[in-house]
């Protein structure tokens, strides 16, 4: 059964309520298993053993946050020829502007080769149920783009 790894950094209501809607997205595709990390905490293991990625984070500073870059850092080098083309999704919630961390992320994941299979979400202010609803097509999307996989 295809596995979706969850990397996020949740360190708010806000956030938490994201990722709720996260596992709900999820649930809706049938045969694939969600595992669920906090960035501070996810390696190269996990994506090794992923067959696809879901990326959460806060903007913060016009940044994605440092649990995220950690991450990155972590995994970068045990994963760069390994993860060629693996599908992933992307989120990040600010107060009011979360370019910089979708850029950012943008280009280590092209530097990672990964295969975008869904379009980035941003997220700004409170999550209105139109938010929510986004974030669980998003999760549905990306699980449904490892049909076929594991």
């Amino acid at each position: 059964m295809p596995a979706l790894l969850v990397v996020h950094h949740t360190p708010s209501p806000a956030l938490q309520a994201v990722l709720e809607a996260v596992k709900e997205g999820v649930a809706m595709v049938d045969g694939v298993d969600l595992v669920l990390r906090p960035a501070l905490s996810a390696g190269a293991a996990d994506v090794l053993a992923a067959d696809g990625v879901l990326l959460g984070t806060p903007a913060n500073i016009g940044y994605m946050s440092g649990a995220l870059k950690h991450f990155f850092d972590t995994i970068y080098y045990p994963c760069l020829d390994a993860t060629v083309g693996r599908p992933y999704g992307v989120y990040v919630h600010g107060n009011d502007d979360t370019s910089g961390a979708l850029t950012s992320i943008d280009r280590i994941v092209g530097a990672l080769r990964w295969k975008q299979v869904a379009a980035p979400l941003s997220l700004t202010g409170a999550a209105s149920p139109a938010d929510l609803e986004a974030v669980r097509e998003l999760a549905a999307t990306v699980a449904v783009s490892l049909e076929g996989a594991g």
